[in-house]
């Protein structure tokens, strides 16, 4: 049931409704195009994600962790913004730039994953840093934020 759930999930980002019935019952289909009853039916939100957050959102192999301090959870969720390092307290795993690692909030749940601009090595170097600072860490800077908007999805 529970994979049955996750790609109802998956379609409703795209923004198809879905319903999970059982494909036993006497012509469940048709049933179904008459308008009866039958089943979970689970209604897709009228926002749809793009193709590309989408795919964000649907992979399943992150490459890495970060830790967030609950600032940066409410500029992703609540005021849309990129994540800066400022906002990181801790890295997991050995990514490298233009990774998909996930946003974890202090309570440990999965906010957003996304593509991040530097590599596990870097981000534990400039993590809880301003992003002026990057420069004088790392001696370059390729972009301000850890991830940027464009590339994150919000997850929940």
């Amino acid at each position: 049931m529970l994979s049955k759930v996750l790609a109802a999930k998956r379609a409703a980002r795209s923004g198809a409704s879905t319903v999970i019935a059982n494909g036993r019952e006497e012509n469940v289909l048709t049933r179904l195009a008459a308008g009866e009853d039958i089943g979970t039916s689970l209604v897709a939100p009228d926002a749809s994600l793009g193709a590309r957050k989408q795919w964000l959102a649907d992979h399943v192999r992150l490459a890495g962790r970060v830790r967030l301090d609950a600032g940066a959870v409410r500029a992703l969720v609540r005021d849309g913004k990129s994540l800066l390092p400022i906002g990181v307290v801790s890295v997991e795993g050995d990514f490298e730039r233009g990774e998909i690692v996930g946003c974890f909030d202090p309570a440990g749940r999965e906010v957003a994953r996304g593509l991040v601009n530097y590599s596990a090595q870097e981000t534990t170097r400039i993590k809880g840093k301003p992003s002026p600072e990057i420069e004088s860490i790392l001696g370059y800077v390729d972009e301000p934020e850890l991830i940027h908007r464009n590339n994150l999805v919000l997850l929940g």
